[in-house]
């Protein structure tokens, strides 16, 4: 809102009037609620104007009196697309997806090299003596081939690896697959539409936390 266009004390307080109003038409839309539906569309209607007429107010007051309202509006949550899938799906495929970045090849060399020289058969069948010889691609086929997913996460440091972003989709099925079906293309399928939840975990909300602990005007409003 540039100076031109600065909001006037009747703005802001028409603003307010909205935001009053539109928290009686919610309060009535959720009081009115047939048979205690969650997504009953008026009380979705009258979350949206209330959450429109708040912001609304909000950007009116601070730039009218350099001051903001404690109410933070969630954003929507635009990650995934509406569900589409069973409404009682009889099965689910989980999809993980870790991706790590090689911090410290001479120690993930050592440790395949250690369990190499503990299991003949994996210095037999991963190619355990090109690890010892300075091969990442056989250290790492060495250790993915002897420990599960979980353990190599949690233990990723003593690894040499560093955890980059990781993503985990629970998807409905209609009806468990085959045995050996997909197998080919285990991830060709993979429909965001079917999602049921899923969970991400990356630096970069480490960093949004970050900054919003550093923002002086986010202090300044704790105070």
């Amino acid at each position: 809102m540039s100076d031109a266009a600065q909001p006037s004390a009747a703005d802001v307080r028409a603003a307010a009037d909205a935001v009053k109003a539109a928290l009686d038409r919610h309060l009535a839309a959720v009081e009115n609620r047939t048979g205690g539906d969650d997504d009953d569309q008026a009380v979705s209607d009258a979350f949206n104007a209330l959450a429109a007429a708040a912001e609304d107010y909000d950007e009116r007051l601070y730039h009218r009196y350099d001051e903001v309202t404690p109410f933070e509006i969630p954003e929507p949550d635009d990650s995934l697309p509406p569900y589409a899938g069973p409404e009682e799906p009889h099965a689910v495929t989980v999809l993980i997806r870790r991706d790590y970045a090689v911090a410290e090849p001479e120690r993930l060399l050592s440790q395949a090299q250690r369990i190499a020289d503990a299991d003949d058969d994996v210095a037999t069948t991963a190619g355990a003596a090109a690890a010892v010889s300075g091969s990442v691609h056989a250290a790492l086929g060495v250790l993915f081939g002897e420990y599960e997913p979980d353990e190599i996460a949690s233990r990723h440091k003593e690894f040499g690896l560093e955890e980059g972003d990781s993503t985990l989709w629970v998807s409905a099925l209609d009806d468990p697959p085959e045995p050996g079906e997909w197998l080919s293309s285990p991830f060709e399928s993979a429909d965001p539409q079917q999602v049921v939840c899923r969970f991400d975990v990356s630096a970069v909300f480490d960093e949004d936390d970050d900054e919003e602990a550093d923002d002086p005007d986010l202090e300044d409003q704790e105070a």
